[in-house]
């Protein structure tokens, strides 16, 4: 099944004082693992643009549609059996002693 995985900041990090494991450690762990399809990170909220159509009228305005301290920052898409496996997978990412990660299932739009 597939997962989308927001990677967030967060305002309350992890006060742990052991170093945050290496992302690209991770990165390649999962990519080899065939878990990790594919991922980014993304650029500063100040390049954001968030579009809406009312009334036949295309809105365009700067930044991120919500204003909160949390922000996505990157995301992965995996594969993987259950969201027991997304959730194991989710809890080695960097981010998630740092920020905070949400994972979501691919909707099945075949489902009845």
């Amino acid at each position: 099944m597939k997962y989308l995985m927001f990677v967030c900041t967060d305002t309350e990090p992890d006060t742990d004082p052991t170093p945050e494991p290496d992302v690209n450690l991770w990165v390649d762990r999962h990519d080899a693992s065939g878990q990790r399809l594919m991922g980014m990170a993304l650029a500063p909220k100040s390049t954001a643009t968030t579009v809406r159509v009312r009334d036949g009228q295309t809105l365009v305005s700067d930044g991120p549609f919500a204003e909160t301290k949390e922000l996505i920052v990157g995301f992965d898409l995996l594969e993987c059996a259950d969201l027991d496996e997304a959730i194991e997978v989710a809890k080695a990412h960097p981010m998630a002693r740092g920020g905070r990660i949400e994972i979501r299932p691919q909707a099945d739009w075949d489902r009845s």
